[in-house]
């Protein structure tokens, strides 16, 4: 079995009631549940009480505890409203009978209208840029020896820096980050697993563009970063399994906080969806004795 198809089991969820799904966790060596399987499978859960020809075009959800790996997650999918064009639905996470994510989705019936799109820049292709997890087992000695495992496994998805940042000796720049982005093997089904697998992708990447300035990245262990909340908008059909240019600026950072937002490219230059994001940034504060 591929890792592709290990991650479309992943967002699978198993039905266990009228409008309540569980889903399993995966291990991405963050030891919390990371913020776009949440996403992801909340997704999944608001699509399976919408018509499937009717693809979401908006979420928008907020992470509220740190998600405990060992346990699953039961999502509730509450069916705000049908209407001719739109129907909208709201999805709580729980773990240990607390929420610990909420989304808010909106699905829409497809239609023809005016369109426009900003162009895409031009980058060299993702054949010209090796695979991030290269770079991570080739200085696998330098991980910390419990994250070395976890951070060197095979991932679901192939992530090529366009401009990359060395994870063992960054450097400051500009608060902004290209990749090239696919998942890995061919993935079947619907436009929803193809959104929800974006949906999982759409997390990374958001937060490190606010961090690049300062010279540091989410390997510090003097710096907390957790996403708070995340938007996403998809505007026209896509393939996952394709490439996608990912591009990502952080416009803003402080007060404890980082801004970020991110667009998805197809390599023929349509504009496929766009994000935003923000989230806990600042350094760790000394425990007090």
């Amino acid at each position: 079995m591929s890792e592709t198809c290990e991650l479309v089991d992943l967002l699978d969820l198993e039905p266990i009631e009228h409008n309540i799904y569980r889903g399993n966790n995966r291990d991405i060596g963050t030891g919390r549940i990371y913020g776009g399987q949440a996403l992801a499978q909340s997704l999944v859960a608001a699509q399976r009480t919408v018509d499937e020809d009717w693809p979401a075009h908006s979420l928008h959800g907020y992470f509220i505890l740190e998600g405990d790996l060992e346990v699953p997650v039961v999502y509730f999918v509450d069916r705000l409203r049908d209407g001719r064009s739109y129907a909208t639905r709201r999805v709580t996470g729980i773990q240990h009978g607390a929420a610990i994510f909420n989304m808010s989705a909106s699905f829409h019936r497809p239609e023809e209208d005016i369109s426009h799109q900003m162009e895409m820049p031009n980058v060299p292709a993702p054949e010209s840029f090796r695979p991030e997890l290269d770079d991570y087992r080739e200085h696998a000695d330098e991980i910390p020896v419990a994250q070395r495992r976890l951070l060197t496994q095979d991932r679901p998805l192939d992530i090529r820096p366009v401009d990359a940042v060395d994870p063992f000796d960054p450097k400051p720049g500009l608060p902004r980050q290209l990749y090239w982005i696919r998942a890995l093997g061919r993935v079947e089904g619907g436009p929803v697993d193809h959104q929800a697998i974006l949906a999982y992708a759409s997390d990374f990447g958001l937060l490190g563009a606010a961090l690049r300035p300062h010279g540091v990245t989410f390997r510090d262990p003097d710096i907390m970063v957790a996403s708070l909340d995340h938007a996403l908008w998809f505007h026209q059909p896509f393939r996952v399994d394709e490439w996608l240019l990912y591009i990502v600026d952080s416009p803003s950072s402080g007060g404890g906080r980082g801004f970020g937002r991110g667009t998805f490219f197809t390599q023929d230059g349509r504009l496929v969806a766009s994000v935003a994001q923000e989230g806990v940034l600042r350094k760790r504060r000394p425990k007090k004795g």
